[in-house]
């Protein structure tokens, strides 16, 4: 299967490549790293205007590119509606461009998805959590196509593996990882 905005000869045989935005991207990496199924996990770019964007050009607002993260996982092992299960625990899908203190249009809340498929299982997770009213906003979560991946800079990769007492990593990134770890227990890698 052909994903757009990844080229076929990227994604190992047997895999899927799924990406997503909620917020700061050293949060989601930093949890989906955890996940049994899990094969990788890159923070970069997608979703605005412009070739290889800086971070300073996404955290300026200018390029319209968020912050996201481009998760390799094994179907076999995890399934893209549990890759979703965990995003919607760990992110706050009802403020439009921001998380928590993070604000601008590069923290939004946003799917990209790289199928068919990924755009119906995205809707209906989305469809299921306003029937069952697990949030008490709207979820403004953007459904929208995938495209061009660019590749955050080296120092955001493994950011928070590398530098769990920077202030941001030890009120920020651990909270998430500890609340994902608490909710899914039983899908941590081993």
């Amino acid at each position: 299967m052909t994903q757009p905005g990844i080229a076929p000869d990227q994604i190992p045989a047997g895999k899927e490549v799924a990406t997503l935005a909620g917020g700061c991207f050293w949060c989601l990496e930093a949890v989906y790293d955890d996940l049994r199924g899990v094969e990788s996990v890159e923070s970069g770019y997608m979703g605005g205007a412009g070739d290889q964007p800086t971070y300073e050009e996404v955290c300026s607002g200018t390029s319209g590119h968020a912050e996201v993260v481009r998760i390799t996982f094994d179907p076999g092992a995890v399934s893209f509606r549990e890759l979703l299960e965990v995003f919607f625990v760990i992110h706050d899908p009802t403020t439009p461009n921001r998380q928590g203190n993070d604000v601008g249009t590069q923290y939004r809340s946003a799917i990209f998805h790289h199928s068919a498929e990924q755009k119906r299982t995205a809707e209906e997770v989305i469809a299921d959590l306003t029937e069952r009213a697990v949030y008490d906003d709207p979820i403004v979560t953007e459904v929208t196509p995938a495209t061009t991946f660019w590749m955050g800079e080296a120092y955001h990769q493994e950011y928070f593996a590398r530098n769990p007492a920077q202030p941001y990593c030890m009120w920020v990134v651990a909270e998430k990882v500890a609340k994902f770890r608490k909710h899914f227990l039983g899908k941590l890698k081993r």
